[in-house]
């Protein structure tokens, strides 16, 4: 059945933990964006950010939507990192684990491409993939909602019958099995809804389960 598989990797806390350094700095550049441009206060700004993320998937849909912002200025003012390479938490051992995966592999994320991009390259990953795919990449349109993945699977040609989608995000799975992919959660305390087909600690765990998901 999954002869050639195509591996659909999210980014931030599925291939790398973004949660100790990264996000925080990412929310902080996003309420300062939010405090500038909007003229709020710190607290307006956050409740703000949190509202649309919630609603929309990603803030910067409802900055779009609402108030205007050219998606492109918001994401290089609020992805920009001047010592990545210190922020970065991952797995030493992913590169050997990736490089053995039978098929094609692609990163699918919610984040820009140019962030995307970087961290692949300070985790030295970035040539084991087909593609990166970014949210501008989709047409701002982010995981959960389907219309982000169906421009993924027509601009790169790909059958969902032979993707297996990994995601720190049981939402995101819910729709990728819609469309009838394997999916894989990753992540230690998560629920595994019925819709998730393996469910993994950590992303190095992908290399004991190989067999089931192609098999």
């Amino acid at each position: 059945m999954h002869a050639h598989p195509v591996w659909l990797f999210d980014l931030d806390n599925t291939l790398h933990n973004a949660s100790p350094h990264i996000f925080p700095h990412i929310h902080r550049s996003m309420g300062s964006y939010l405090e500038k441009h909007l003229a709020l206060s710190p607290e307006a700004a956050n409740t703000l950010r949190m509202q649309y993320w919630h609603r929309y998937g990603a803030t910067l849909l409802g900055l779009m939507r609402h108030h205007g912002t050219d998606p492109q200025h918001f994401l290089a003012e609020t992805h920009r990192f001047e010592r990545l390479h210190e922020m970065m938490v991952f797995e030493r051992a992913l590169h050997g684990m990736l490089r053995k995966l039978p098929g094609r592999r692609f990163v699918f994320s919610n984040a820009p491409r140019h962030y995307a991009l970087a961290v692949l390259d300070v985790m030295g990953i970035h040539a084991l993939f087909d593609d990166v795919i970014g949210i501008e990449d989709l047409d701002y349109h982010p995981k959960p909602g389907i219309r982000g993945y169906r421009k993924l699977l027509s601009s790169r040609r790909l059958n969902p019958a032979r993707c297996i989608m990994l995601e720190d995000s049981a939402v995101n799975l819910r729709t990728a099995k819609r469309l009838g992919m394997r999916t894989v959660l990753v992540g230690r305390n998560l629920r595994t809804p019925a819709y998730v087909d393996v469910k993994l600690a950590s992303i190095l765990d992908l290399r004991r389960q190989v067999g089931r998901l192609t098999g």
